[in-house]
């Protein structure tokens, strides 16, 4: 039992993984590219200051194009639209990073509880996890948002709360290949309590499928947030968050295509760093899974 658990739950684990990870050129450059991403969310939300220089009209210089002092022009408010897409940046990894988080401790959580009791209760949680998933994510978040009003934090749970459902199914497949192990059942005999077996042999052997889900679903979750700010449910005007800016720029699609141009691009440039990552890490532990 101990050689196993060493095997798969050691610092050796994850150090052939990170080894695997650093192989990958395409991991890294999106680690590295998220990394400079998140470094200037964060130095922007210090350094810019919110009331002049990324909510404060100034129709003046409304719609100009870029220019050494607007290098990406500014919208029709006349604010600069670099300086709102750099503050911007922490609202849509905010987004991604929590709700994940919130779908990843729900999902798994329930998941797990099915795959190592099954009977009764698994069938109760996952045909509750069969009624919502074909309910497109989209629609689902729409009215979850609408449920909760217009704000970040309703935001970040109506992302979460719709891929809950995957995060539960890869938790489930994953203990159920755990539960049936050798040291599952020694530890049984000598009378480890459920929780006990859960926290110290399942959850920890059970990580690696749940990390790669959710490094993977960050991308997906910028994506669903930044769709739903730029349908009026996200985050308020005139908060600068990359989807609300594409809902702003479209009325100006023929006279100022800054406006959507650097928030798209933005999207795109993190979602795709986020993918690569996700590639990476699941690239890295899929040896380890087959095993």
């Amino acid at each position: 039992m101990k050689g196993l658990r060493k095997e798969r739950g050691s610092s050796g684990f994850w150090g052939e993984v990170l080894k695997e990870f650093k192989k990958n050129k395409g991991a890294v450059t999106g680690f590295i590219v998220f990394s400079l991403i998140v470094l200037v969310a964060v130095l922007a939300v210090f350094l810019l200051d919110y009331k002049t220089q990324i909510t404060k009209i100034n129709i003046p210089e409304a719609l100009q194009p870029s220019s050494w002092k607007h290098p990406f022009g500014t919208d029709q408010f006349g604010r600069d639209i670099l300086n709102r897409i750099l503050y911007g940046a922490h609202y849509s990894l905010l987004i991604g990073l929590c709700a994940v988080t919130i779908s990843t401790a729900i999902g798994s959580m329930l998941g797990i509880i099915a795959g190592y009791f099954g009977g009764l209760v698994e069938t109760i949680i996952m045909r509750t996890m069969d009624v919502i998933s074909p309910i497109p994510s989209v629609l689902l978040a729409i009215c979850i948002a609408s449920a909760f009003g217009q704000s970040l934090i309703s935001l970040m749970l109506a992302v979460g709360i719709v891929t809950v459902p995957a995060f539960a199914r890869v938790a489930r497949a994953s203990v159920m290949s755990v539960r049936e192990e050798e040291y599952i059942e020694a530890a049984k005999a000598i009378g480890a309590s459920d929780i006990n077996i859960i926290v110290k042999h399942v959850i920890p052997n059970s990580l690696p499928p749940i990390l790669v889900q959710a490094t993977m679903r960050v991308a997906s979750a910028i994506i669903v947030g930044s769709s739903l700010s730029f349908l009026g449910l996200g985050v308020p005007a005139p908060k600068p968050e990359w989807g609300g800016m594409l809902a702003q720029g479209r009325s100006f699609l023929n006279t100022s295509t800054n406006m959507t141009l650097y928030p798209g691009l933005a999207i795109m440039i993190t979602v795709l760093a986020i993918n690569l990552i996700g590639d990476g890490v699941r690239d890295a532990m899929d040896p380890k899974l087959k095993r």
